[in-house]
């Protein structure tokens, strides 16, 4: 089973012209999208009189999508939706998901989209990059080890007529598959051994610079929470793993670093404090914070992002031993700091603890967390959106207008600082979490908070939407790479750069 997805190629062209005869026989199956106003331009279209007719007899309303056949020598499944004039990015995805589930049984080869110049999202994104997100999400592979392979669907052509930053989206969704890839690999495939060799050949293939800190190496670090979970396993291959991008050209030189940090539990057990059969099933995608960390990292080296990135993925497991961490215990952050053990099922915040107090040596720009972290989060708002923190008050608003933007809804949440008192320890600094569960997540925000920097913006995103039934959005399979989008979107706005450099944005 490959560790690095391989996606078969196939033509991209480009065109802002309403399509035309020649055009439709270049496609075996069209996509088109518009707004209850544009309605009009499906008279232009070859065949638009047809697929008026059909939109009349099935009274299609605006929110719906309607299809029909269109051609006899040629025929071509055309599936058209319409939209509200202020659709959000996620409701213009998740139509795009299901335009692209019209035609998906027939397979074509040959797939045409085509939007016009004014038919954008609510953020600004143009519905063919929406419509292009969706059949790539649709159409990328999936590892598997059965005798017989699945059928997989790939289009050999894809014709876009309509405004939009094609190159973009491709990067982008290319980076998210890697990220839902690394999270459906089994356990047995990807460890953290087979982990830090993809990261290392990853790092090799895109010009990043890779550090590998051992167990040895962490020791030296004083990481004591990151080890005391790496304990329980046999392998002894925990490491935390730092990649550096920089962009090219003299002006990025001296410019401090956005710092990823994600969360890299190849598979969680609870330790001691053991799962349920159900609960422990799908923990070999605890790893899904590092694998959106790194997705990011190669979505922003394929556009040439402007500013240096770092990324660190604490990767581990969290096995049960005869070495492995109680309840009780206390061990040394870090940064000196002592945590008295309470449940060895919260070890998400030990290897975070260590690996944000690390990184915040290197006086990053800002840090952004990714962790598939509280349970608690899911019951606050689901698997349809993520919940966000962050210490730096400017950052709120631009957190959730990146979501917007990006299709991948977050919530900004409260983390009072009075909810420290709770965590109070007797034996130790600070006590790793409660037994109640009660607003968990909240309670491992204010925790991580504790070991960022003095002074360094941090952004906390616990991905409750990391995994869903059914998928989300554009995104079919239950492992959405929820993070990527929105990340993306995140560090290239600039509301975000001016927020975190403030000297910059003055000048």
């Amino acid at each position: 089973m490959k560790l690095i997805p391989t996606a078969a190629p196939f033509v991209l062209t480009h065109s802002r012209k309403v399509p035309d005869a020649a055009w439709m026989r270049s496609v075996d199956a069209l996509l088109v999208m518009l707004r209850e106003d544009q309605l009009a331009v499906l008279g232009n279209l070859p065949g638009g009189a047809a697929l008026a007719r059909e939109r009349d007899r099935l009274q299609c309303k605006v929110g719906g999508q309607f299809a029909a056949t269109l051609g006899t020598l040629h025929p071509v499944r055309v599936v058209v939706a319409l939209l509200p004039p202020d659709a959000a990015a996620f409701r213009v995805l998740t139509q795009a998901a299901r335009m692209v589930r019209e035609i998906a049984a027939a397979r074509p080869a040959r797939v045409g989209l085509f939007a016009l110049d004014g038919t954008t999202m609510a953020s600004g994104t143009s519905a063919s990059e929406a419509m292009l997100a969706a059949l790539l999400a649709a159409t990328e592979s999936r590892p598997h080890a059965k005798q017989s392979p699945p059928a997989e669907w790939r289009p050999s052509h894809v014709h876009v007529a309509g405004p939009g930053d094609l190159a973009t989206t491709v990067a982008v969704e290319t980076a998210a598959h890697l990220a839902r890839w690394l999270t459906q690999l089994p356990p047995n495939v990807l460890y953290p051994t087979t982990y830090r060799r993809t990261l290392a050949t990853l790092a090799r293939r895109h010009g990043w610079r890779i550090t590998v800190h051992d167990e040895r190496a962490l020791r030296r670090l004083g990481a004591g929470a990151f080890l005391a979970v790496a304990r329980g396993s046999a392998g002894r291959d925990a490491a935390l793993v730092h990649l550096q991008y920089r962009p090219k050209g003299p002006g990025a030189k001296g410019r401090a670093p956005v710092a990823l940090v994600g969360k890299g539990l190849c598979f969680d057990t609870g330790g001691h404090d053991i799962k349920t059969a159900r609960s422990m099933l799908n923990m070999h995608g605890d790893m899904a914070g590092s694998a959106v960390a790194l997705a990011t990292l190669r979505a922003l080296t394929a556009i040439e992002y402007p500013h240096p990135v770092d990324a660190w993925l604490a990767i581990a497991e969290n096995r049960i031993g005869p070495d492995a961490y109680t309840q009780q215990d206390v061990v040394t952050a870090a940064d000196g700091t002592t945590i008295q053990v309470t449940h060895t099922d919260a070890e998400g915040r030990m290897v975070l603890a260590d690996t944000l107090a690390i990184a915040s040596r290197t006086k990053p720009a800002c840090i952004v967390d990714f962790a598939t972290l509280t349970g608690s989060c899911v019951t606050a708002l689901t698997e349809r959106m993520s919940g966000v923190f962050t210490n730096f008050s400017p950052l709120r608003d631009v957190l959730e207008a990146a979501g917007r933007e990006s299709g991948e809804r977050v919530w900004t949440l409260p983390m009072p600082e009075d909810f420290d008192e709770d965590l109070d320890s007797p034996t130790a600094d600070i006590a790793q979490c409660l037994l109640d569960g009660k607003g968990d997540h909240i309670y491992a925000s204010r925790f991580l908070s504790r070991f960022v920097g003095a002074g360094i913006p941090w952004v906390h995103v616990d991905l409750s939407a990391a995994e869903r039934t059914g998928g989300l959005a554009h995104v079919p399979t239950p492992m959405t790479g929820f993070g990527v989008r929105f990340a993306t979107r995140l560090l290239a706005s600039p509301a975000f750069l001016g927020a975190i450099h403030p000297e910059r944005a003055r000048r």
